[in-house]
């Protein structure tokens, strides 16, 4: 989650989800809070239906912007290694439950074993080192998160609600102005 200290504009109050982390590769993640103004079905016909509200595409971050990531919670009592989801339809992150989903295929092929999906264009990356980098200067806070902050229906407030449900002198950070030097 960035810091009101973050002063880079396209993490400006942003709250990102880790899909991958590595020492040697880096890091990737996808922004939570900025959804867009197209549908999903614009772009993935037949998508939309499975997407959670808003059923809108969702910026991922700067990197990438002309490809997409599917993120999506696996029902319950559907295991990975289930049929549809076990043939490279879904890779787990983190617990497993949530994970990326291959767009490629038919959105009646995953449906099943799909409970909540977000399509993000673009990503956020770094490279080696850089984020540790940026975590070391106070820019970005870790935090836990919920299965609900990625797939909420009111994405505009994600950021503040994170902080606010920390308590203690992090939840102070949701009522900071938006441009730290106006204080």
């Amino acid at each position: 989650m960035a810091t009101p200290a973050l002063e880079d504009p396209n993490f400006h109050h942003t709250v990102l989800v880790m899909l991958a982390f590595s020492a040697t590769d880096g890091a990737l993640a996808v922004v939570l809070n900025r959804p867009n103004e197209v549908p999903v079905d614009a772009i993935l016909p037949g998508w939309g239906d499975l997407a959670s509200a808003p059923s809108s595409l969702f910026v991922g971050g700067p990197v990438g912007r002309d490809s997409l990531i599917g993120l999506a919670e696996r029902r319950d009592g559907v295991a990975q290694s289930d049929g549809y989801l076990a043939r490279d339809g879904f890779a787990g992150v983190a617990d497993g439950r949530l994970g990326t989903l291959d767009l490629h295929r038919q959105p009646y092929e995953m449906a099943p074993g799909v409970a909540r999906l977000r399509i993000f264009t673009g990503h956020s990356g770094w490279g080696p080192g850089q984020l540790e980098g940026e975590l070391a200067a106070g820019g970005w806070l870790v935090l836990p998160g919920t299965d609900d902050d990625v797939f909420t229906s009111e994405p505009e407030d994600l950021w503040k609600r994170v902080l606010r449900r920390q308590g203690g002198r992090i939840a102070m950070y949701a009522n900071a102005p938006p441009n730290l030097s106006m204080n």
